[in-house]
């Protein structure tokens, strides 16, 4: 096993991951759906309905319940689904979240694409946020 599967394994051990369908019954209750792909994908490939961009390399900044940059409207133990592309880097983002305090920072297995795959709703592509 290679240092990063290793790194991949010890951050899903954390995680109680979520399906795309269980993440579609999340939408509208209150959990945040935090969409780390590169603005080029999902301009390509359109969003999650109500999710919330937020580039990778400010994802820290963004989701710390106590820090000065966060985005508004969540805390500590609001549901955080990081979403990534294919759900390897949503992993490690979201093990990232819950050393942060985000008690209830998850993944959706499969990313994107396997929300896609499931036939779920997608919107298109919005404009770069930070």
């Amino acid at each position: 096993m290679s240092a990063v599967d290793d790194l991949l394994a010890q951050a899903r051990a954390t995680l109680e991951r979520v399906t795309p369908e269980a993440l579609d019954a999340l939408r509208g209750t209150g959990a945040l759906i935090a969409d780390i792909r590169p603005h080029a994908d999902r301009l390509a490939e359109g969003e999650i309905p109500a999710s919330t961009p937020v580039e990778r390399i400010y994802l820290e900044w963004r989701l710390d319940p106590e820090g000065a940059h966060r985005l508004p409207g969540f805390d500590a133990d609001t549901p955080v689904v990081v979403v990534c592309n294919e759900g390897y880097a949503s992993s490690l983002a979201a093990a990232d979240l819950r050393r942060l305090g985000l008690r209830r920072a998850t993944d959706l297995a499969g990313g994107f694409r396997a929300w896609a795959a499931a036939g779920l709703p997608v919107r298109p592509g919005s404009p770069a946020v930070p």
